[in-house]
């Protein structure tokens, strides 16, 4: 296993488990303790990881860009039970717009089923994923490449974004505070969120239950812009009364 594959695992145990062992680690790893020491150095530089005493905790990431390759294989179950539910959402011939989040690709896979859609997303990966879908029209709109997210950003893409009138848009963000609302790390994706919310009738956020009361660098939307939260458990009565008073419906997996 290269460096880097190792690394990126780490953070992902890290982002799952919340901490890690150096013990644990190197044992699993087959590597030196010292190894995992730097591995754990690297990733707390890079604002992921707190070190302490013989391992490491989760930092604060919510103000932190990861990967869209990691992000992609954090929250596996969360954003399956998402995308599953958010995908019933969706009807035959539905005009959507999908963010470059992770959880839209889960959603995307979900949705091959359906006939007549209309996708327009700033996702590279996700319009690769659906562009072969018969009945299916894809759009993207212009911008700049950024290639540790694959997604279309800037001026050019919110522009063009603003002139499209939709059904429906499903986005995520990195936190959601019932006083600072829906907010993103990264400036740039955050406008172009903004932009796919205005342009729907229907604004969809879909977010794992681990954003909750958090609160990220800068906003995309108010709670009132929204119109359903989609989630992979019931969120605290504080929340759901939250919701209530903003006219947010909001749909989780039904308890067993």
């Amino acid at each position: 296993m290269l460096a880097i594959e190792r690394k990126n695992e780490i953070l992902g145990r890290l982002r799952n488990e919340k901490r890690v062992l150096v013990s644990e680690l190197a044992e699993y790893y087959n590597v030196t303790e010292e190894t995992i020491r730097r591995d754990l150095d690297k990733l707390e530089k890079e604002g992921y990881a707190t070190k302490t005493y013989g391992g490491a905790i989760l930092g604060n990431s919510t103000k932190t860009d990861l990967s869209y390759t990691i992000r992609n294989k954090t929250n596996v179950e969360a954003k399956n039970q998402i995308a599953a539910i958010a995908s019933r959402l969706i009807e035959d011939g539905d005009h959507l717009m999908l963010d470059d989040s992770s959880t839209s690709l889960y959603l995307a896979k979900k949705l091959k089923e359906k006939k007549n859609l209309t996708v327009i997303t700033n996702s590279v990966e996700l319009a690769s994923e659906i562009c072969s879908i018969e009945s299916w029209n894809v759009y993207m709109p212009g911008g700049q490449l950024r290639p540790e997210s694959m997604a279309l950003s800037g001026p050019a893409s919110y522009e063009i974004l603003h002139t499209y009138h939709v059904d429906k848009t499903l986005f995520s963000c990195k936190g959601i505070d019932m006083e600072a609302a829906i907010t993103d790390s990264n400036d740039l994706h955050a406008e172009v969120k903004h932009a796919m919310v205005r342009a729907a009738k229907q604004p969809i956020l879909v977010v794992d239950g681990s954003k909750f009361d958090k609160v990220s660098f800068v906003s995309i939307a108010k709670l009132k812009e929204v119109s359903i939260v989609v989630t992979n458990y019931r969120p605290s009565q504080e929340w759901m009364r939250c919701f209530a008073r903003h006219g947010i419906q909001c749909v989780f997996p039904e308890e067993k």
